[in-house]
């Protein structure tokens, strides 16, 4: 029987990973010293400290021992860690996805707002179907129709977050070459666009387009996504989508570097208007 793979992290676990990282290092203790002094195993100590593992109470308690941790931070991380399994957006069928794909659906079923620039595909929470379909069979020739069909019903039960009672806030900026890309047909590709002006019409959704005319421009590296939580002690979070594997940055440096891309592209992409417009002549001239 093949081994269960482990469930991906959360963003309590996170938060978790990243406060315990935080007192260790205000207590001026390296991991070995840690170990030494509490008997924790060193790999466990890691892999907790890289939200990989939740913490047993009595470890965790152990080490708020050592950190000298305050009652106040005492209480909120036992709650956080209380909770740090919770996964209620996990369906049976996502085992057999990715699993940065996975951790990455569970991100954003807890993000308060979400940042996406894509470069050549309309971003995965505003895509039709059929769009989905013809994408996901394109840049996936090899995937058997049951693989094409589980990522497909992923991509479509993701967007019941903009369908929520607080619906997730999405920002998302599109290259021309998005929406320009015949993906599917013209009857898909119509069928899309339509689907991205009704969108755009939506109080928490807001979408750009960067026209060719524009030249060259920062997101031409890459697509990627920043997200941000309910809690501001949860900490931030970029996702980028590479041909070498999914990468979650979280240091404050690349945080930094991404928000300031962002703003960028904001800045040289058309007005939300502007770029309604000319989704609309995309749409009568396909």
């Amino acid at each position: 029987m093949p081994e269960k793979r482990p469930n991906p992290p959360t963003v309590r676990l996170r938060r978790l990973a990243a406060e315990l990282r935080r007192l260790r290092a205000a207590a001026s203790l390296t991991r070995e010293e840690v170990t030494e002094r509490t008997g924790i195993n060193g790999v466990t100590l890691y892999r907790i400290e890289k939200a990989r593992a939740r913490p047993q109470k009595r470890t965790l308690l152990a080490l708020l021992e050592l950190y000298a941790a305050s009652d106040a931070q005492r209480a909120d991380l036992l709650a956080v860690q209380s909770g740090s399994h919770d996964q209620g957006w996990l369906r049976p069928y996502h085992s057999e996805l990715p699993e940065e794909y996975t951790a990455y659906i569970g991100f954003e079923a807890e993000a308060r707002t979400v940042r996406n620039y894509e470069s050549l595909f309309v971003p995965g929470l505003a895509q039709t179907e059929s769009y989905a379909r013809a994408v996901i069979k394109g840049v996936l020739p090899t995937a058997s129709q049951i693989e094409v069909d589980q990522r497909v019903q992923a991509r479509i039960e993701r967007q019941a977050v903009l369908a929520k009672a607080s619906p997730l806030q999405l920002w998302a900026i599109m290259d021309e070459a998005a929406v320009r890309r015949l993906v599917g047909g013209r009857e898909v590709m119509r069928e899309q666009t339509q689907h991205l002006l009704q969108l755009a019409d939506e109080p928490h959704v807001t979408l750009q387009v960067i026209p060719f005319g524009t030249g060259a421009h920062a997101g031409m590296t890459g697509s990627f996504v920043h997200m941000d939580f309910p809690d501001a002690q949860d900490p931030e979070l970029v996702y980028v989508d590479t041909p070498a594997g999914d990468l979650f940055l979280e240091s404050e440096t690349e945080i930094r570097r991404y928000k300031s891309m962002f703003e960028h592209l904001q800045a040289v992409a058309l007005g939300p208007g502007e770029s309604a417009d000319l989704l609309a002549s995309v749409c009568r001239s396909g």
